[in-house]
């Protein structure tokens, strides 16, 4: 893959297009706003990668040494150009959305997420639960984002309140993940002496928040449902992801390894994979 491609991670970067097009499905509505939302959504996900990884070199060298800066495919140079660029593209496309919906929301939704994807990749991320709470909330914003462009397009403030009850629930999993990650970089994050929750209170405390979120997102996720927000199928499926969410509880609590972090952490991504195709089923 060529590195500029690889650097912002377009796996992760889908993941916040997915959420903008859920809300679209969710709010039957695919017109030009949405659609520009979901491209920005992409670039100011990647701009907030390279800007991570550009702060995060010296870390990824004893970390992920394959990454684009650390292997020397990317100076840092040019990779601090590259972030810079995809943000105010991401923020010129806000304004376009801005002008089309008649509403400064969508830009300023724009502007904070860039503001605080490049602080938390300089700061936050090295503080305790602050930066993981920090990119949760913007995992969050995707799904707030779609849901503030189809609401103010068609005047429908339904939809922008069900954005909220479904970005409520991926900030509650992200934290989740994002805390077993930190477990799994431990080794890491303690050379470059970050104040990461697991090193500060140990990986199994980290455990015990960590499990206890997959639990609590799987215990409220049926919530959606019984607001009628999405319809009976939701609920089939959904069974899918709560095991899948309880599974990674029970193997971050069982054992604090790397290993077991690394797979935890990808079953809690596969699980919040699945939910959003049951966001999308329960929405017919």
């Amino acid at each position: 893959m060529n590195a500029y491609l690889k650097i912002i991670r377009p796996g992760n970067a889908v993941m916040g297009i997915i959420a903008v097009i859920l809300m679209a499905i969710i709010g039957t509505n695919y017109n030009i706003p949405i659609i520009l939302g979901a491209i920005a959504v992409f670039l100011a996900m990647g701009g907030g990668n390279v800007i991570n990884d550009y702060f995060d070199h010296e870390i990824d060298a004893i970390n992920k040494p394959e990454r684009p800066i650390p292997s020397g495919r990317i100076s840092l140079k040019n990779a601090k150009i590259y972030s810079y660029f995809l943000f105010i593209i991401a923020i010129l496309i806000g304004i376009i959305i801005s002008y089309l919906v008649n509403s400064y929301i969508p830009l300023l939704i724009v502007i904070i997420s860039s503001l605080l994807m490049y602080y938390y990749a300089h700061t936050l991320k090295k503080i305790a639960l602050i930066g993981n709470l920090s990119i949760s909330f913007l995992t969050s914003l995707c799904f707030i984002f779609g849901g503030f462009i189809i609401g103010l397009e068609t005047k429908n403030i339904e939809i922008i309140i069900t954005s909220f009850y479904l970005g409520f629930f991926a900030f509650v999993i992200t934290v989740a993940r994002e805390i077993t990650k930190d477990m799994e970089d431990i080794e890491g994050d303690k050379i470059e002496k970050a104040k990461t929750f697991p090193i500060l209170y140990g990986k199994k405390n980290s455990s015990y928040l960590s499990g206890f979120l997959m639990v609590l997102a799987s215990v409220l996720s049926p919530i959606l449902y019984f607001n009628g927000i999405f319809n009976f199928y939701y609920l089939l499926v959904l069974a899918l992801a709560i095991i899948t969410f309880f599974y990674g509880a029970c193997t971050i609590l069982k054992d604090q390894s790397p290993i077991s972090c690394k797979k935890a952490s990808k079953l809690v991504k596969i699980g919040m994979i699945i939910s959003f195709i049951t966001f999308a089923i329960g929405s017919f």
